[in-house]
């Protein structure tokens, strides 16, 4: 697959079909629970509250995040489950993802303080988006993540 344009999509929880909801799911526990070998609990209950924001290129779905407005899972409005299917990650999808979910907070939950709790190795690409580092590194699910705010 090579390709760059990512066909984007915002859905409300009640907005995503069955098909598009499984499609996310088996993404997320593709990547969170096989690939990073974390077995946990990926369902929270926090989707019902969540904007989706998912990318499909061919087709297929290559890379989604969850927006959350401020109290609904940080004091701050959040990002989170930020993912890019393993086989597209050279494509700079997860830079496309990352400003569209930026630009989704503002726009929609007009919100520009965010909160993330990024995994990590991946703190300089969040750096690269505007976050700054504002915790110790902690363990999530056996992960080492770090929260991090977009203000």
């Amino acid at each position: 697959m090579v390709k760059n344009t990512v066909d984007w999509k915002i859905s409300r929880y009640e907005d995503l079909t069955k098909e598009e909801f499984y499609d996310i799911l088996h993404l997320r526990c593709k990547i969170f629970v096989v690939e990073q070998n974390a077995p946990y609990l990926d369902l929270d209950y926090k989707d019902q509250k969540a904007l989706h924001l998912h990318g499909y290129a061919d087709g297929k779905l290559v890379a989604y995040c969850r927006l959350f407005k401020r109290g609904d899972y940080f004091d701050e409005a959040s990002i989170g489950r930020v993912i890019v299917a393993e086989e597209c990650r050279s494509f700079g999808y997860g830079h496309q993802l990352m400003v569209k979910a930026i630009d989704l907070a503002a726009s929609m939950l007009n919100e520009t303080e965010l909160t993330i709790s990024g995994q990590l190795y991946l703190q300089k690409f969040y750096e690269s988006h505007g976050f700054e580092c504002t915790s110790d590194v902690y363990l999530e699910d056996g992960i080492p993540h770090v929260q991090m705010k977009k203000r």
